[in-house]
């Protein structure tokens, strides 16, 4: 029997036969039409990877200097295009501007919908006005004393004027990190201190379920904060730009903030894009990490940007006429790569939107998707089992047929919400890419090419191109299929992190240490007889029960797999028989009656679907989960609950901090 501390053959029991091919139609139109197509690619790219990558960031990018070498390896650090220059944001427009792509629409915007004080907005930006204004906003930061190589935090809603902000930004060379808008102002005020910026680039407020988030306050109460000595985290801002958004009273120190709409009335649209080396630090992204540190993860310029490129054109399979909707937050690595940085670069529309998934009302996505003609959806699962809480009579509500290919992110998808994306939102007609990669890997990494891939519901099936994933057990040595264990990367790739900002010894001991000369994900995998990757989660999410290894998301696919079940979270408590005991939160569809008879039914819905050990040892009902505002569960918080702890930690990401109360209340 392994030992506790050990993950060596994770139990893996979920079982899933279902094959969907790609049709014809589809596959004829696709960039990798076939999996042999597909296969032939892929092996280019891992036996000659200089020749595959050298070739791909010449056709795909557009460069002010060649490089001298694609590779140079020295593990853990890798350089990509040595010698290089370029410039993202001249990537992502300029390039576009000579031809008839300058008058496509490169962002459609739309805001929370009108009502109660909020006017209800739209807007369209081509690439050439986005251009003009990216280039405007540049000088306003060299205006305000920005040089290359400063860092600057952005904390803004799903605005146009975020993406503009970033994407000015790496016109000059200046590191940018974001910072999503749901975080408190202490994880403002730390951000700050880690990397040490200069300036704040924020709006007086912003729109969430009719009510006004103010952002502007919380940057205010960051700039005061200070150490246990008593000294400043944030002495190094000097200036703070602040965009008009909610018109919410805000307090405007005089010679630190200024107006966003003043400096841009300063300053002409003539802005040259700086050549950038190709290692040149990007921007800084800033993870959880198991000490509460947060991570500050470093990208760089020309891998980062050939990898978003690459995987958006042939993962969503980018067509001309595409409208792309990516429904991520800029604060997360999928909307730096899959909102702005990769759809701009391949010269596409991408479709932003500022408000809930429900608000006003659980139609809300459907509606847009029918308004815009969106035809490629990219979300998350836990949103996808959100929709299915709330019922297939929303979405029948509208016209989706617009919709071509359906894709997840963020989380393992169980296949009964596969199940549901594929037939009540594509119609069965639509591919589903389901993708799996992490902050750190900077571009997806295990996808379907959905021209190409047979899928299967909960897989995200086979590796991108120049990817070569193993699972491993605790020496490093590769199992065989259809064993569990730790998944890792064996080979650099060029959006690979390049480190963790002013702390490269924790980038080695967290993420290449466990097995050495190869890269560890923290996940939990298993490979079937076809080769598919099966993720089951964090490897801190993966519970000794009773000896057994046991992946919670699996025990969340059976969970959610009954039919009266809309969601599920399953986390650990100690238990001193069994080493770890397993408890489910269960939230429950509409119109469903919560009681003894339904634990007992879910608990021998389990013990049918995986076995008898993965049975939840406690069952707790919920009204709602407790989610951020991007939608990923906080099992953080489950697993104080569950063991009868006091919450500790940053809650003001909450989407709704009524939830812990009732569920720190739930009775056995």
């Amino acid at each position: 029997m392994p030992a506790p501390d050990k993950v060596t053959n994770i139990t893996s029991l979920q079982t899933e036969n279902r094959v969907f091919k790609p049709s014809k139609e589809f596959s004829s139109r696709a960039h990798v039409k076939s999996l042999a197509h597909y296969r032939k690619l892929y092996n280019e790219s891992i036996k000659s990877p200089d020749k595959f990558w050298g070739k791909q960031a010449r056709e795909e990018l557009v460069w002010f200097k060649p490089w001298k070498k694609v590779l140079q390896w020295k593990a853990p650090f890798a350089k990509w295009f040595v010698g290089g220059q370029l410039n993202v944001s001249y990537n992502c427009l300029d390039r576009h501007l000579n031809t008839p792509t300058a008058n496509k629409a490169a962002l459609i915007w739309e805001g929370e919908p009108a009502g109660a004080g909020i006017p209800g907005e739209e807007r369209t930006l081509t690439y050439k006005q986005l251009h003009h204004e990216v280039c405007k906003f540049a000088n306003v930061l060299k205006r305000n004393g920005l040089k290359k190589g400063d860092r600057v935090i952005i904390y803004m809603p799903m605005v146009p004027e975020a993406a503009i902000a970033m994407l000015a930004c790496t016109r000059i060379g200046v590191i940018h990190s974001v910072v999503f808008g749901g975080f408190s102002a202490q994880s403002v005020a730390d951000r700050i201190f880690d990397c040490q910026a200069r300036l704040v680039i924020t709006t007086d407020g912003g729109y969430r379920r009719g009510a006004v988030v103010p952002l502007k306050k919380n940057v205010d109460e960051a700039l005061t904060i200070k150490d246990a000595q008593g000294n400043s985290l944030t002495k190094t801002i000097e200036k703070v730009i602040v965009h008009r958004r909610a018109n919410n009273d805000v307090r405007i120190e005089e010679g630190r903030d200024v107006w966003w709409h003043r400096e841009m009335e300063q300053v002409d649209a003539n802005c040259p894009a700086e050549k950038m080396d190709s290692e040149a630090p990007l921007f800084i992204l800033y993870t959880s990490g198991s000490t509460g540190k947060p991570k500050g993860i470093l990208h760089t310029t020309g891998g980062y940007l050939l990898g978003a490129k690459l995987t958006t054109k042939y993962i969503f399979d980018l067509q001309e006429t595409d409208v792309y909707w990516c429904t991520a937050d800029i604060g997360w690595v999928t909307g730096h790569s899959y909102v702005v940085y990769g759809p701009l670069a391949n010269g596409a529309t991408s479709f932003m939107y500022e408000g809930a998934p429900n608000h006003p009302e659980p139609d809300r996505f459907w509606r847009l998707i029918a308004k815009y003609g969106i035809t490629v959806l990219y979300t998350a699962p836990t949103a996808i089992r959100a929709f299915m809480k709330w019922g297939v009579e929303w979405p029948r509500k509208h016209d989706l047929t617009s919709l071509r290919l359906l894709g997840s992110v963020g989380e393992p998808i169980n296949p009964e919400a596969w199940i549901w994306y594929h037939e009540v939102v594509g119609g069965k007609r639509c591919p589903i890419v389901d993708t799996w990669w992490q902050t750190e890997t900077g571009s997806i990494m295990i996808s379907p090419l959905p021209g190409a891939t047979p899928t299967k519901p909960g897989t995200a099936t086979l590796p991108f191109f120049g990817i070569v994933p193993e699972i491993v057990d605790d020496q490093g040595k590769t199992l065989p299929k259809n064993s569990g264990g730790k998944l890792v990367i064996r080979k650099p790739w060029p959006s690979m992190l390049r480190g963790i900002w002013g702390d490269m010894q924790r980038y080695k001991d967290t993420y290449w240490s466990e097995v050495p000369g190869s890269y560890f994900t923290g996940d939990g995998c298993r490979t079937d007889k076809d080769g598919y990757f099966w993720i089951v989660g964090r490897i801190d999410d993966v519970l000794n029960v009773a000896g057994h290894r046991i992946g919670t998301a699996e025990v969340e696919s059976a969970l959610v797999s009954n039919q009266k079940v809309a969601e599920a979270a399953v986390v650990g408590r100690p238990d001193d028989l069994k080493g770890q005991a397993l408890v489910a939160f269960v939230t429950v569809k509409t119109g469903v009656v919560a009681d003894q008879n339904l634990r007992d039914e879910l608990r021998n819905h389990v013990g049918k679907e995986i076995g008898p050990v993965a049975k939840p040892d406690d069952i707790r009902f919920a009204e709602a989960l407790p989610k951020t505002r991007s939608g990923k569960i906080m099992r953080r918080l489950l697993k104080q609950i569950a063991s009868g702890a006091e919450i500790k930690g940053d809650t003001t990401t909450l989407e709704d901090l009524t939830v812990l109360t009732k569920l720190g209340s739930s009775e056995e």
